[in-house]
């Protein structure tokens, strides 16, 4: 049991340092999987970095929480299923509300401004062309 539960928290502990750092980064694309994944944070790729970029660093904290109760649970053998427990807990906690953070700092963000009339597209239908009546 005390590899297992090691082998699991070092796993997400490794996971959620990694999504965490390539967040701080701005290495992070918008993606199905991993990061801040609310409607809000996925609007657009500036919203989805500085989504990420705030819940980079309680996603590292979280991993790191992850590791340390991993070799935790691994070292102390009588108290592995409590050091494991708690270090999940704790961890799953720091990263959702890493999550809520980036969240709410991507809502903070104003959206993009669109353009008016024809969207900026060129028209290239013809719509709105000066040459249109040619």
């Amino acid at each position: 049991m005390n590899i297992v539960l090691s082998v699991v928290l070092g796993v997400l502990g490794v996971a959620l340092g990694a999504v965490g750092l390539l967040g701080l980064q701005g290495k992070l694309r918008r993606n199905r999987f991993v990061g801040v994944r609310t409607a809000a944070a996925v609007r657009d790729e500036e919203t989805f970095a500085l989504a990420n970029r705030v819940a980079g660093v309680p996603n590292v904290a979280a991993g790191v929480v992850a590791i340390v109760s991993g070799a935790m649970a691994f070292v102390m053998a009588d108290l592995a299923v409590t050091a494991g427990i708690i270090g999940l807990v704790g961890a799953l906690t720091i990263a959702f509300a890493g999550g809520l953070v980036g969240s709410r700092a991507a809502e903070a963000l104003p959206e993009p401004v669109k353009p008016k009339g024809c969207g900026g597209c060129a028209c290239g239908g013809g719509g709105c062309s000066p040459l249109a009546g040619l």
